[in-house]
């Protein structure tokens, strides 16, 4: 498993960033940039140019990652080799959010299953409604496979994001995806918040999929309002990233946390990355600096557990962009915590989400998270 990074900015073009040379055949191209970058196409088509027989997989994003340095207004494009391993995208388009989980089972049904190790996805992260894409990847893939991966992102704008074809194209309202083939290939995954809750618990009387309008009888806009004061209030809904939901549906069940998309004034509504279903209970959570950092260290020990005794050729991390948002000028130490765990060896690259789509634990069914870190950990038995 061979591997390459290059950066691209506008300035200068491409450049190689790694200290190994770059591939000359790469399998599969791993592409972050800024949301301009990628919809302008600018370098993308150069690469395929160079490359015309490499896959693309990427998409727009709130930042960039590409070793422990964290980026804006860029393209982060990571090339694999992969030696006795095989891949193949799969590409659906999506028209509304309520399509959400049928538009998760289609992805699924144009992979081929045998022999089939891993899926890796990368959605749009506007117009989906997360868990529900989930819930429809996960009811057509075999239980013994598990998915990673997550939305791609429009900084703190929230106005338009792109994932890419298996050309490199730019292209609205898509899921994509790589299934990843072959006995050899190994595959790991961790994810961990690092967030605390504060305040009441809130009950859910009205909600319909993803969005929310009451919460204990109240206009649920209102109330969350009411608890941000009036200059976060003002900010909405980029200031709803610093202090997202976390939603507890079953009284023992593991909660998750639900990241605000949009507001709506005239219904008095919250739309969420996924689901909030009426009868659950909500709190509000907040930022510990330490606890973030240690979240992210937490979920690199966790991404192991298919590593015995070595570390992964390559590392994937999805970040929240609250999270980025929240840790401004400290930001790398979270992705230098990661590395802490997993070595100077391992290639690192990824991007800030919308959303990360991961299993908890390694026996865990995968859920759509918010505010967390997710990694995806790879390496070829050679």
């Amino acid at each position: 498993m061979l591997i390459s990074q290059l950066k691209y900015t506008e300035e200068f073009g491409w450049e190689n960033v790694s200290n190994t040379p770059e591939i000359s055949k790469p399998t599969l191209a791993i592409i972050f940039g800024s949301t301009q970058l990628i919809k302008e196409n600018k370098g993308i088509i150069s690469l395929k140019e160079k490359y015309p027989d490499t896959l693309f997989i990427g998409g727009s994003t709130a930042g960039e990652i590409c070793g422990t340095a964290v980026y804006d207004d860029t393209i982060i494009a990571t090339l694999i080799q992969f030696e006795k391993s095989t891949i193949t995208y799969v590409s659906e388009p999506i028209s509304k959010p309520e399509d959400s989980f049928i538009a998760g089972q289609k992805l699924v049904e144009k992979l081929p299953k045998e022999e089939l190790k891993h899926l890796f996805v990368i959605s749009e992260g506007l117009n989906i409604n997360g868990s529900e894409l989930v819930n429809g990847m996960r009811s057509k893939t075999p239980n013994r496979i598990r998915i990673t991966g997550g939305l791609a992102a429009d900084g703190p704008h929230f106005s338009e994001t792109f994932t890419l074809s298996e050309n490199g194209e730019a292209q609205k309202n898509h899921i994509t995806a790589i299934g990843f083939y072959g006995k050899d290939l190994r595959v790991s995954y961790g994810s961990m918040g690092g967030w605390d809750s504060f305040g009441v618990e809130r009950l859910v009387t009205k909600s319909t999929h993803n969005v929310l309008f009451e919460l204990d009888g109240k206009p649920a806009l209102a109330l969350y309002k009411s608890l941000l004061g009036e200059q976060l209030a003002s900010e909405l809904p980029s200031s709803g990233l610093l202090f997202p939901l976390q939603l507890r549906v079953e009284k023992d069940g593991e909660p998750v946390v639900r990241t605000i998309l949009g507001v709506n004034e005239n219904s008095q509504s919250l739309t969420f990355a996924g689901d909030i279903p009426e009868g659950s209970h909500v709190r509000l959570m907040k930022a510990n600096f330490d606890r973030l950092i240690d979240g992210a260290s937490g979920a690199a020990k966790n991404s192991l557990f298919n590593f015995p005794g070595q570390a992964p050729s390559l590392a994937i991390l999805i970040s929240c962009v609250g999270r980025k948002l929240v840790l401004k000028q400290i930001i790398e130490e979270e992705v230098e915590a990661v590395e802490s765990v997993l070595g100077k060896s391992t290639k690192l690259c990824g991007f800030y989400s919308y959303g990360e789509i991961s299993p908890f634990s390694p026996e865990a069914k995968c859920e759509l998270h918010n505010q967390t870190m997710t990694i995806t950990s790879f390496s070829e038995v050679l």
